[in-house]
């Protein structure tokens, strides 16, 4: 970083006759620097974009790929989190401790779930050097259990570079009632009728521009505007699903010829370039059901109807920055963080809690639900065909790091600095590569030290050069990757990768090997025929993998992580909850898995008043529990992804001062018998309860309220409670059993 060189300052003498006042200069940007702009999408595929292939509208996408340039051969890591990491530090993810997602520590150097330190990030290097900084939309680089009111604030937008920060902290959020995060602290803004999440971030975009610009128009900023699109759940408004059924109603085998098709029209793919074989888990298109073929298509609209969405809000975006005479000298980076994914499942999921507690669903249910797909009540994610489809012409999904997992699209648009417009480049760039370029675009030379810390060397380099020269070369090492114990190394146009079944020897993992410069989807393995490569590049991996804090390997399932994640809500057993307080991620809420446990609620009830009103509510329509009174009556609604088990006082309940209990005793595995309390007076007969094993509910926790969607259909959120409710008291036995066998893998559960 440039500093100024040293000056003897003012002058002190015994008064102001005989002193010399002294102003130092304040930094600022270098005249003519760029603004810079990441919009980063959510689990879109290679060939999602129109640019390239798809048949998707994204017209505003497709006019930046116009007027900039399109990068073929982009890699990500494969999960959102570890690509953040990377897009915003220059760093391979395991090196700044986010080997996967920032929902577990794990206790080893590569899976902290928090970025370390000493690796500064983009915001952290560019702020001190007179640039503004903002972070709009996804987050999920702080420890979830650390979002609460109580932080600690460390890892934080704020605290990490950015001067403001507007948006969400989890891998997902419902798109019509998002848990939303100003600054440093949690909000519940009043929602218009029409809201919607991805509307409302490209406003917030807008306004942090506008504001900025109005005030220091020559002071360039720096804005991480991060979709929750397209991540499930798929949300739109319907008027962009429905024309999309009859666009996908040729089934994704068709989607997949015809995109490839398109994408050696474009350039996209060399000529020779195969369709890689249809996943294992995905039938042929023609062999499926009529009803089957109805149900997918109806999850893929919903899927391709949030992408034109999303596209639509890149074009407000930009004509403002156009309006204000600022698009002119604003360098946009527009990519996605992983590839598609395969969470849905083979047959898609109109709810994912189902999937993440080892429930399966069906096609029925599946088409029960198609009128809904799309609105705020689901949580809908599409086929596994779809994702090949999103990936084509790669295999493999998100999570995984073979083409489908780690290739991207990447879009740069620059009017003032790339005259090539409409131009392909093919050279292998990274998401390290991404903050380098930026710091080179800022002439900005980052300093060894950061508060003290000494910082940790850089992966990644800049790719400035290819802006202007389609061949120019970029010297880089060694990049490698790993996501639950599937590995892979990319060197001097060579790639060795294994996917690794969880659970299995990883000495008996099968490594493929392909020439990418020849063979762009991973089709013909030259592993037999060129062992000794092979065997160089294995060798190769092994040595980067201790470099970078990979090991040790771990492919333990989501729900083995997240058990042994270290959070303090594992280990706390008593939490007293006072009426009034902020919304409660669920990360942090208590964890009443497969426990006995009670909650207390102390309310005063007035004489001749049919209290109504929520009490205490985890959780949405998905999953979750709900402990509320209904025309004076005490009701606790237990959600299991879907089957409620309700119960309720036999009587309504009295005026006075009381304690409305609910307790529920564990019976067995994921087995327990409920019954609800007034004072110590049970009030209904025992019911016996099928308890949640693994994931209460992505949505968070509330008091007095139920602020987002109601865990039940009885009830219209927020449903405040009319009584006087003074705190609510969760109390967790110490008889909590273990996960179960069936639960969720790391490969089925959201990211």
């Amino acid at each position: 970083m440039r500093k100024e060189k040293a000056t003897p300052g003012p002058k002190i003498g015994k008064t102001i006759q005989d002193s010399t006042p002294y102003w130092p200069k304040p930094i600022q940007a270098a005249p003519g620097t760029p603004n810079v702009v990441y919009v980063v999408f959510d689990d879109v595929g290679f060939s999602d974009f129109g640019a390239y292939g798809s048949e998707i509208a994204t017209p505003h996408l497709d006019g930046l790929a116009a007027g900039g340039l399109r990068y073929t051969n982009f890699h990500t890591t494969g999960l959102c989190s570890a690509t953040r990491a990377c897009l915003l530090t220059g760093r391979n993810h395991h090196r700044v401790g986010i080997g996967t997602l920032t929902d577990w520590d794990l206790g080893y150097p590569g899976s902290r779930g928090r970025l370390v330190p000493d690796a500064a990030t983009l915001a952290e290097l560019l702020r001190p050097e007179g640039w503004n900084t903002c972070a709009v939309g996804k987050w999920h680089l702080t420890p979830m259990q650390e979002t609460t009111a109580a932080g600690p604030f460390d890892q934080w937008p704020v605290q990490r570079g950015f001067d403001r920060f507007y948006g969400f902290f989890a891998g997902e959020t419902n798109h019509w009632f998002p848990e939303l995060t100003e600054d440093n602290h949690r909000i519940e803004p009043e929602l218009p009728p029409d809201y919607h999440l991805s509307v409302d971030l490209v406003d917030r975009a807008i306004s942090y521009f506008r504001d900025q610009k109005s005030v220091a128009p020559e002071k360039p900023l720096f804005l991480n505007l991060a979709f929750g699109a397209c991540h499930a759940p798929h949300q739109a408004p319907k008027e962009f699903i429905d024309p999309y059924r009859e666009v996908f109603a040729v089934g994704y085998d068709q989607i997949r010829e015809d995109r490839l098709a398109r994408q050696l029209e474009l350039g996209i793919v060399p000529a020779g370039t195969k369709l890689t074989p249809r996943h294992a888990s995905v039938k042929p298109w023609s062999s499926l059901s009529t009803e089957r073929k109805e149900s997918f298509v109806h999850f893929q609209a919903a899927y391709a109807g949030m992408l034109e969405h999303a596209d639509l809000q890149i074009g407000r975006f930009v004509d403002f920055l156009e309006k204000i005479g600022q698009l002119e000298n604003t360098v946009m980076f527009v990519l996605s963080d992983n590839g598609a994914s395969q969470e849905g499942t083979p047959i898609g999921t109109v709810n994912a809690l189902r999937v993440a507690n080892g429930v399966r669903d069906s096609v029925e249910q599946n088409l029960a639900a198609a009128d809904e797909m799309g609105g705020p009540l689901l949580n809908n994610n599409y086929p596994l065909g779809w994702a090949m489809a999103g990936n084509t012409p790669l295999k493999r999904f998100k999570q995984n790091v073979h083409g489908g997992g780690v290739r991207d699209p990447l879009i740069v648009h620059w009017p003032a600095g790339i005259e090539s417009k409409g131009e392909l480049r093919h050279d292998f760039v990274h998401a390290t590569d991404l903050p380098m370029t930026v710091l080179d675009l800022a002439g900005v030379s980052p300093p060894s030290q950061i508060s003290g810390e000494t910082q940790i060397s850089f992966d990644g380099v800049s790719v400035r050069a290819t802006f202007a020269d389609a061949a120019a070369s970029v010297q880089r090492g060694p990049q490698i990757f790993e996501l639950f114990g599937h590995r892979a190394i990319v060197h001097e146009g060579w790639k060795a990768v294994a996917w690794h079944a969880p659970g299995t020897d990883f000495e008996e993992d099968v490594w493929e090997l392909y020439r990418l410069e020849e063979d762009f989807s991973e089709f013909e393995d030259l592993s037999k025929s060129e062992g000794e490569k092979l065997a160089a590049l294995q060798s190769l991996w092994w040595e980067e993998a201790r470099r970078n804090h990979v090991l040790p390997l771990d492919d333990r399932a989501f729900n083995e992580r997240w058990i042994l994640s270290g959070g303090d809500q594992t280990v706390r057993t008593r939490f007293e909850f006072w009426a009034g307080m902020s919304h409660l991620p669920t990360d942090a809420a208590p964890d009443i898995r497969n426990r006995s446990y009670t909650v207390e609620a102390e309310v005063e009830l007035a004489e001749g008043v049919e209290h109504e009103g929520v009490l205490i509510a985890h959780g949405d329509r998905c999953s979750g529990w709900s402990l509320y009174m209904k025309s004076g009556y005490l009701i606790h609604d237990y959600n299991f992804a879907g089957t409620h088990t309700v119960i309720r006082s036999e009587s309504k309940v009295n005026a006075g001062r009381h304690r409305l209990v609910y307790r529920l005793s564990r019976t067995g595995e994921h087995q327990g018998v409920a019954e609800l309390r007034v004072d110590d007076v049970v009030v209904t007969e025992p019911v016996s309860v099928a308890t949640i094993p693994l994931v209460i509910s992505f949505e968070g926790l509330d008091v007095g309220r139920d602020a987002l969607i109601s865990v039940t259909e009885d009830y219209e959120s927020p449903f405040e409670f009319t009584g006087k409710l003074e705190r609510v008291i969760v109390t967790l036995d110490e008889d909590q059993g273990g996960v179960t066998p069936n639960s969720a893998t790391a490969e089925q559960v959201r990211q």
